[in-house]
Parts: C-alpha cells; sequence; structure tokens
C-alpha cells in the first residue's frame, strides 16, 4: 500500500523537537531513530532520520542543516475539543522561544508553524447563517490564541 507522509527538515535539532512533539500529544512515539556516522563532516551524531508518531500520526524527520527552513506555507493543525485543549497546546508550543501568530497559528521554538483550532471555531465560520459565520470570522482575525468564548460572543452579534 502507498502511504504519504511528512517529512521535516530541522537545521540540528531534531531529536529534542521530536522528543517534545511525542511527550506533548497523546497516542505518540518514536519508533526509530539513526544517526550519521562521525566520517560526515559536521553532521557525526546528528539524526539522519527519525521515524515517529504524533496522534497516531507517522512522520519522518532529519537533521540537515539551515537551507531549508520551515515556512508558514506548511503547518501542523491541532483540532482541539475545548479551550483547555488549546491552551494546553499553546502554552506548550510557544514555551522557549516560539512566536504567537495571527489567527490561532504559532511558530514553536524550532521554526515549524503550528495551527490551534478549536472545533467551535470552525463550526462558527461554517454556521448556515452567514452573519454569526462573518462574525465569527471577524473575531478570529483579532485574534492569536484562539479564544472559545469570545467567539461565541461575537457570533452572538450586539
Amino acid at each position: 500500500m502507498t502511504a504519504v507522509t511528512p517529512f521535516l527538515w530541522f537545521d540540528d535539532s531534531a531529536e529534542e523537537a521530536v522528543a517534545f512533539y511525542t511527550e506533548l500529544v497523546p497516542d505518540s512515539e518514536i519508533l526509530s531513530m539513526s544517526r550519521y556516522p562521525d566520517e560526515v563532516p559536521g553532521m557525526g551524531g546528528k539524526v539522519m532520520h527519525v521515524h515517529f508518531r504524533l496522534a497516531g500520526r507517522d512522520y519522518f524527520g532529519m537533521d540537515a542543516g539551515p537551507q531549508f527552513p520551515f515556512t508558514e506555507a506548511v503547518s501542523l493543525y491541532v483540532a482541539c475539543a475545548d479551550q483547555a485543549e488549546v491552551d494546553r497546546y499553546w502554552n506548550a508550543l510557544i514555551a522557549g522561544g516560539g512566536q504567537e501568530q495571527p489567527c490561532g497559528w504559532l511558530k514553536d521554538r524550532w521554526g515549524l508553524s503550528w495551527q490551534i483550532i478549536p472545533d467551535r471555531l470552525i463550526e462558527l465560520i461554517r454556521h448556515p447563517d452567514p452573519d454569526i459565520a462573518h462574525r465569527s470570522v471577524q473575531a478570529m482575525l483579532g485574534m492569536s490564541r484562539i479564544d472559545i468564548a469570545a467567539l461565541e460572543a461575537a457570533a452572538e452579534g450586539p
């Protein structure tokens, strides 16, 4: 069977990042890791290949230098059931040097972009009443971390 698996290129911190991700996200684990031999200039002992699972989905990663940094063009999307879950992921991922971005996006300390999105946001922006959907989108556009109570208040309108 054909498999399509995301592959993450880290400068030199794949082991630290993957250990953090697999501790943070339930149903996650590191499945295998290999290292560059000492004979590879500047790379000896760094991660040549890591296979890991986040929330039951497989990923690969490697250390390969700064030639291709992460950009916002690719992000990991975390669907959150409630505000407590949003806050848990948000706080953990921005800790240690992460950066808040608009509309529920952030960059973690390794530069990888994440979307921390409550299910309620998706329900509201897809609402059959276009006024509720519009007010929800407008509220989201003014947020970094998504605040479900503020979204619901905006959706209700004046």
